[in-house]
């Protein structure tokens, strides 16, 4: 019997992983989660997870009042290289910029390292005769050469990329040659000065094309997500974007590039919305989001979380804001093989959703870091991920004891002690490589573990950083689903902008950023409702690399200097006496969304049952409890396990933990026993 929805909304969120599609529905103060397989075509998963979701929680899906989404159809294509058929267009003698690229080199010592291969080849890559510099233009587009190019390219592509020489600071001859392909080609175009209007030719021209790959692949995938949730009359989804806001779709679909890192971006923004009042005696948050495919790290600190323009996907720059996230290739489905040398390895390849681990019973034979956590007793007969899967125990002990076989260990006990450690050992780098290598301390933050697998292996981290806390929010499992709940709309736009900050013209500047502020206005859905924040990324002159300070309204060059002297030496160590240069404009709306304020009532019988869990190199009788039946104020201490439907919390001797009145398992480390 359906529930009469009246009173209250009714919100739904639907976040698509790798291995499994997070469905949460926020129905006044009830939540209800689910989560299914994600599907080859992800729009068809999404709609079993809502059926699922609405199912369990006597909801139909017609009275779903919002619906916000985060998927991985813009970041597959980038790295599987499925995306559209694309050309680049750009300035005569510029056609190999984008195979060009930098000079760095990632892997110093590795004598067969290689570049990506360029998403455009050499033969789809166009040159015009034009010219602009940074004081004007001077060649004028021939809009006779971009028709001929235009019926070159008619029959032959699926979208185009227009990238020219300082457009960024003159756009007219790219506007011109984007006006001549729309009319002339069916294809979609993306022009550089309304993805990234940034100087630095490399990774302008980068974006561009990346957003002109994905763009098709977004926009069909969108189109067949609204039909399907108009046939059950949902209402249309709006998209997480990687910079931890969602937009429309229609937003979107003009600017794909924004989704690359739309699921993991939607974890980072739950994890600070339910951990955020944990964190008052900390430096900050450390996420920490392991699902079935890989591990994604990030930071909270100062209750904002770290955004980055410099990041890269496949190893190809993209330059628009996103959460600063770092992805290793270590997941619950990750598989464990043996190299050369006769060493365990675990990653990046991974077993999916089907046939996946062997203890899915789905056919897969090869082990797994989720076959080694059912092996060590952590996922046992009682689980059942997603609520529906019954784990093969045989299964994953056979894989194990191959594994075990091939690397010349004792038992599949020992193979699946070798895996955690591995695959902890990996995560943990990541970790390091966001605070450590960033001149901050990780003892003095708190970790907040998500995703299916993260709170099996949150404690065994903390113990190798020192971290005295971890915060395992209620919603753990579908965490990224939760989080596209929490999330504020926001809206970015960029223009660099090049002076001295002794010599700058501020009315100049701010007539920049009132038309800035316009551009992301224009995108809002409610542009009088929007709140604007500024920045800037500043230098000292002669630096290649910039730091993004916020700037007040009005500007004050003074106090822009200083901001950018404290932030110099908080990164970095020290401040110069050396000029500093204004370099790029950011301006940022932002929507506020109503928090969410799940109820946790914490009823029913807590222990389900006990079974041998190794922890180290002991064995222990761990008594195994129903996470949601655990009540508010309760607490624990270790070994213990705590089975959720979409999660498994694992506690282990020498940690105890509190149960706070939302339902958050907050684990704090104890005396060894």
């Amino acid at each position: 019997m359906l529930l009469g929805i009246e009173d209250h909304d009714v919100r739904l969120a639907v976040d698509v992983g790798g291995t499994f599609t997070d469905v949460v529905v926020l129905s006044g103060d009830d939540l209800t989660t689910a989560k299914v397989p994600s599907t080859d075509d992800q729009s068809v998963g999404v709609i079993e997870g809502i059926e699922k979701a609405c199912a369990e929680a006597g909801i139909d899906p017609a009275d779903i009042d919002s619906f916000a989404h985060g998927m991985t159809v813009s970041v597959n294509a980038l790295l599987e290289e499925t995306g559209a058929k694309t050309a680049l267009v750009t300035t005569e003698g510029f056609g190999d910029v984008l195979e060009i690229g930098r000079q760095d080199r990632p892997a110093l010592y590795d004598l067969d390292a290689e570049k990506p291969t360029p998403l455009v080849p050499r033969r789809r890559r166009h040159e015009l005769t034009e010219r602009a510099t940074v004081d004007g233009i001077e060649t004028p587009i021939d809009d006779e050469d971009v028709r001929a190019l235009a019926d070159e390219l008619a029959d032959d592509i699926e979208s185009v990329a227009v990238c020219l020489l300082h457009a960024y600071a003159h756009p007219e001859n790219e506007r011109r040659v984007a006006e001549i392909l729309r009319e002339e080609c069916d294809a979609h175009v993306s022009v550089s000065h309304e993805v990234l209007a940034e100087f630095r030719e490399y990774e302008r021209t980068a974006t561009t094309v990346a957003d002109a790959y994905v763009t098709p692949a977004i926009d069909s995938y969108i189109g067949q997500l609204e039909a399907r949730a108009d046939e059950h009359g949902i209402s249309t989804p709006r998209v997480m974007q990687s910079n931890g806001g969602i937009a429309d779709p229609t937003t979107v679909r003009e600017n794909a590039v924004t989704t690359v890192l739309s699921g993991p971006a939607a974890g980072v923004v739950g994890a600070d919305t339910t951990a955020a009042d944990r964190a008052d005696e900390l430096a900050g948050l450390i996420t920490f989001d392991m699902g079935g495919t890989s591990s994604d790290v990030s930071l909270v600190r100062d209750g904002e979380v770290e955004r980055t323009t410099d990041a890269t996907i496949g190893n190809r720059p993209i330059g628009v804001p996103m959460v600063d996230l770092t992805t290793v290739g270590a997941g619950g489905g990750s598989v464990a093989w043996v190299d050369a040398g006769g060493a365990l390895r675990v990653g990046p390849e991974s077993a999916g959703a089907n046939p996946g681990p062997a203890c899915y019973g789905r056919g897969g034979t090869t082990p797994t870091v989720t076959d080694a956590n059912v092996v060590l007793g952590y996922i046992g007969g009682s689980s059942a991920l997603g609520g529906e899967l019954e784990l093969d125990e045989v299964a994953a002990h056979e894989a194990l004891a191959g594994l075990a076989a091939e690397a010349g260990l004792d038992d599949a006990v020992e193979a699946a002690r070798g895996v955690y450690r591995v695959a902890n050992a990996t995560m943990t780098r990541a970790i390091r490589s966001i605070t450590v290598e960033r001149g901050h301390d990780p003892r003095q933050f708190g970790l907040v573990a998500f995703g299916g697998a993260g709170p099996m292996h949150a404690t065994a981290l903390a113990d190798a950083l020192d971290i005295e806390r971890v915060v395992v929010p209620r919603a753990c499992g579908v965490l990224s689903a939760y989080g596209l709940l929490a999330a504020d709309e926001k809206h970015d736009a960029v223009q660099t902008y090049r002076t001295p900050l002794a010599a700058i013209d501020t009315d100049a500047v701010e007539n920049a950023y009132d038309d800035l502020a316009e551009s992301v206005r224009a995108d809002a859905s409610a542009p009088n409702a929007a709140s604007i924040e500024r920045a800037a990324d500043c230098r000292y002159a002669g630096q290649s690399f910039e730091l993004t300070v916020p700037v007040a309204e009005p500007l004050d060059p003074t106090a822009l200097e200083e901001r950018f002297q404290t932030a110099h030496d908080t990164a970095y160590g020290y401040r110069m006496d050396d000029a500093v240069e204004l370099v790029t404009l950011r301006t940022t709306a932002t929507i506020e969304r109503e928090p969410t304020t799940p109820a946790y009532a914490g009823e029913g019988e807590p222990q389900k049952d006990q079974r041998e869990a190794v922890f180290g190199d002991e064995r222990h009788r761990t008594p195994v409890y129903a996470r949601e039946a655990l009540p508010a104020e309760d607490e624990l201490t270790g070994p213990v396990i705590c089975e959720g439907n979409e999660s498994t919390v694992v506690v282990p001797p020498g940690w105890c933990g509190t149960v706070g009145t939302d339902g958050t398992l907050v684990l704090e480390r104890g005396d060894e026993p």
